[in-house]
């Protein structure tokens, strides 16, 4: 018998319905199964959090589980973003090191 997953590490690079909605959809069902859930938005992902575009997402289906969200620095920079130009759910703008250090030990998917 496998090992139970304690935790997955979700990458979410792509802006479009199709590409957040699969990341959104499998932190749930981790949440819903007591497996702990991060998601990286990187990339072009950070529109699914941020607050100027991401009315047509609905990140309640996360949000409220408690998965932990967050922000990509060297994309946030790259776009000239910060923690304020972010949905209130996002816990920190991380760099790629720490993201590693968050998911140590658990499963990356990257969507």
């Amino acid at each position: 018998m496998a090992a139970k997953i304690e935790k997955v590490s979700i990458i979410i690079s792509k802006g479009s319905l199709e590409g957040i909605y699969p990341g959104l959809i499998m932190a749930n069902g981790a949440r819903a199964e007591g497996i702990e859930a991060n998601l990286f938005f990187t990339f072009f992902g950070l529109d699914a959090i941020h607050k100027a575009r991401h009315e047509h997402i609905k990140l309640a289906t996360v949000g409220n589980p408690g998965a932990g969200l967050y922000g990509c620095k060297a994309s946030a920079d790259l776009f000239g973003l910060g923690k304020d130009d972010l949905i209130d759910q996002v816990k920190d703008i991380i760099t790629v090191g720490e993201f590693y250090d968050l998911a140590a030990g658990g499963e990356i998917i990257f969507t």
